[in-house]
């Protein structure tokens, strides 16, 4: 993806992107990623009833640029201003082409208002030198806001190797010229385990991420415990560990259900974290036996190439429910989604809230009247903007238990990736999604039923946050790339409110925020 029509500049750094390069870069589908971004001024609207106010807030980040507005503007003086991206939504049959477009160039702009406020102009001769005061009289090369791009997500095969390893290499080689950070890597539970539990294969892994070591590119590891297929984007199918697909054909209260009995095999329900239920072993003990021989085989990389760990925790590699399944035409943007409370050990820990609040007829089912997948908040009785149950004291009980159930969760497993990598030099990360439609709604559906408990009068993002900087982990966030106006109006899309929203919500925690484009661009 070419960033030259569009540049982030700091009055002390200048920012990287993508030339002339990029059309190979393209070839292998490298989903660009915005990295880390400097603590800067941000400019919020929030939502707060019908009201709406304004204000400014200091987004804290993993890299901290030295104390500096960020200033952003297009390069207009020796090309053209670009035509508008066309808006890729979900539904878009572009964003689920295994390549990318090189026609297609991002608008950043969005992310920038998200996290910037513009700077007082430099002079025209610190614009042409590229260079920056600092205290003292010393002058310092600009530097920019990291960016990291996404490899394919068959980067390794199904034999455990490494993919079009030449094509990869003359890959890695143009991102590293072009001023590229580094690169995020899945690292596939449904490869490196596949065939028996503690049976680990890291064959291709080993291979790329020397190979990245060679190139000195940095290195995002995602430790993806979900299935690869079905979700927007995944142009391969990985599905889980063989071992652990036939636990759950044995037992299929093991996967996520909805209310209608469709079972989902993207992710082991998180009803069962505390359940030894995959062969003498919990899920979340699975998958911190996974970092851990993860840790022990790249030990010699970690800290210097590998940086970051970004920890699954859901469809997607989200912290969430598979509440919107593409999977066999299931749910289509923009449709509300439906809850995920219907296997027996959620059943069962619901059962056992609404006792615990003298209120045992709540703990039989969720709820009835939220409509289906590709509902619309009005089309339901719990999610309607007047008199819907999601306002109701059923609808707080039930809504307070779901979303907490994801926070714990997310508790367990950051706990064990913590104690694994303890020392070790790295960042912990976790991806949240940006569930940008009908945000505008008062109870933004789609939103409750992934589990964050998100709606006009609650804010849902900063117990999040609060739960990721008990941990000193980093908040990365989807959809920073998108712009309201290209999404459709009609189902109230508000990404940029979102992403401001969750701004806030990290400022106020203290806990460090990324950003990630949620489709290629």
């Amino acid at each position: 993806i070419s960033l030259r029509n569009f540049h982030l500049l700091f009055p002390s750094h200048s920012v990287s992107y993508l030339g002339e390069n990029s059309k190979e870069i393209m070839a292998l589908n490298l989903a660009s990623q915005i990295g880390t971004l400097a603590g800067t001024q941000i400019p919020t609207e929030v939502s707060n009833g019908e009201q709406l106010s304004s204000g400014t807030v200091s987004a804290s980040a993993v890299w901290r640029a030295p104390a500096a507005n960020l200033r952003c503007k297009t390069s207009q003086d020796t090309v053209s201003p670009p035509s508008l991206t066309p808006p890729l939504t979900p539904r878009s049959p572009g964003s689920r082409s295994p390549l990318m477009s090189p026609m297609l160039r991002p608008d950043l702009s969005a992310a920038c208002q998200a996290f910037t406020t513009l700077a007082p102009p430099e002079t025209v001769e610190e614009e042409a030198a590229g260079v920056a005061w600092k205290e003292g009289g010393r002058k310092e090369e600009k530097r920019g806001v990291p960016v990291y791009v996404m490899m394919p997500l068959d980067s390794v095969t199904y034999g455990n190797t490494l993919n079009r390893k030449k094509a990869m290499n003359a890959s890695l080689h143009a991102l590293k010229s072009a001023g590229v950070e580094g690169i995020m890597v899945d690292v596939w539970w449904g490869l490196v385990e596949r065939e028996a539990p503690g049976a680990y294969n890291w064959g291709g892994y080993a291979e790329l991420l020397e190979m990245a070591k060679k190139h000195g590119l940095k290195v995002q590891a995602v430790m993806s415990f979900h299935q690869c297929g079905g979700n927007v984007g995944d142009s391969c199918t990985i599905p889980l560990p063989k071992w652990v697909v036939e636990e759950i054909d044995k037992d299929p209260d093991i996967a996520y259900t909805d209310q209608w009995g469709r079972r989902n095999y993207e992710y082991v329900s998180l009803g069962c974290d505390t359940l030894p239920v995959l062969k003498g072993r919990t899920s979340v003990q699975c998958y911190a036996d996974f970092m851990r021989a993860f840790r022990d085989n790249f030990k010699h990389l970690l800290g210097d190439t590998i940086v970051e760990i970004q920890v699954g925790m859901g469809p997607a590699g989200e912290l969430r429910y598979p509440s919107y399944p593409e999977q066999d035409g299931t749910w289509r943007f923009p449709g509300i989604g439906a809850f995920q409370c219907y296997d027996k050990y959620m059943l069962s820990s619901l059962k056992a809230a609404a006792e615990a609040v003298g209120k045992p007829e709540w703990g039989s089912t969720g709820p009835t009247d939220a409509g289906h997948y590709n509902y619309w908040p009005e089309d339901t009785p719990f999610f309607k903007k007047e008199g819907g149950g999601w306002n109701s004291r059923y609808g707080e009980f039930f809504l307070s238990w779901y979303s907490q159930m994801l926070l714990d969760h997310g508790e367990r497993i950051l706990s064990s990736a913590t104690s694994v990598f303890e020392g070790a030099g790295v960042k912990i990360s976790v991806k949240v999604a940006g569930i940008h439609w009908h945000y505008g709604t008062r109870s933004h559906a789609p939103e409750l039923t992934a589990g964050y408990y998100n709606t006009r009068f609650r804010d849902g993002y900063l117990p999040i946050a609060q739960m990721l900087a008990r941990h000193g982990a980093v908040f990365n966030f989807t959809c920073i790339e998108m712009r309201d106006h290209e999404q459709p109006q009609d189902a109230l899309c508000a990404p940029e409110k979102l992403v401001r929203q969750v701004a806030l919500a990290t400022a106020a925690a203290q806990v460090p925020l990324a950003g990630e484009n949620a489709l290629p661009r």
